[in-house]
């Protein structure tokens, strides 16, 4: 019982650490979300050497983590104007543009399915 209230202990904090992170990064403060990225990279390197996690989970959390952190950074320091805009998707008509009307294969599967008796 002694490990196991350690690891839920530990695996609780990296979560809220994680979590802090994540909730600074989307704040828009880089400062304070720089703070808490390195905060939560720390309690995720001891959750693994503790072997709470393993090495390869909390590398994975980690480099997820920072691809927020750079992605927001980077949104925040590019001025409006150079952003590209967002491209508008056209409205595909439903019985032109879909797979089942190319192909049938809704009604082959229909027809091929065996009943169970």
């Amino acid at each position: 019982m002694k490990r196991r209230s350690r690891n839920r202990a530990v695996k609780s904090a990296t979560k809220t650490a994680i979590k802090r992170a994540t909730d600074a990064i989307v704040g828009g403060d880089i400062d304070a979300a720089r703070e808490a990225v390195r905060a939560a990279i720390r309690t995720l390197d001891r959750a693994a050497q503790k072997g709470v996690l393993h090495p390869n989970n909390a590398g994975r959390r980690k480099s997820r983590l920072l691809l927020r952190y750079n992605a927001s950074v980077a949104a925040l320091q590019t001025p409006p104007e150079v952003r590209p805009a967002r491209k508008e998707k056209p409205a595909a008509s439903k019985t032109a543009g879909s797979k089942t009307a190319k192909t049938g294969k809704t009604a082959k599967r229909a027809t091929t399915k065996k009943v169970k008796k």
